[in-house]
């Protein structure tokens, strides 16, 4: 995963647009920056940066913001487990 593709991603499970900002920093925003050699995930608020990590590659920082939304999604009921299928 890139970030050109975490946002259809994203959208897919019903994470909003405005709670994301990709490439640059926003209040109240989840925000996925490519500072220096490697990739920031972190939740702004009030210009501070909170719950911060660093990754070395893209790939990986996109999965980790996808996984925190999307377990954000499930904790919400937004989305959840299937059902199996009766045979």
């Amino acid at each position: 995963m890139n970030t050109e593709a975490l946002a259809g991603w994203l959208r897919s499970v019903g994470v909003p647009d405005e709670v994301v900002s990709i490439g640059s920093e926003a209040d109240n925003t989840w925000c996925l920056t490519h500072e220096g050699d490697g990739w920031e995930v972190f939740w702004r608020e009030q210009g501070n940066r909170y719950d911060w990590a660093r990754f070395s590659s893209e790939d990986v920082a996109c999965h980790y913001l996808f996984g925190r939304l999307v377990w954000a999604q499930v904790a919400r009921g937004a989305v959840g487990v299937l059902s199996p299928q009766a045979p």
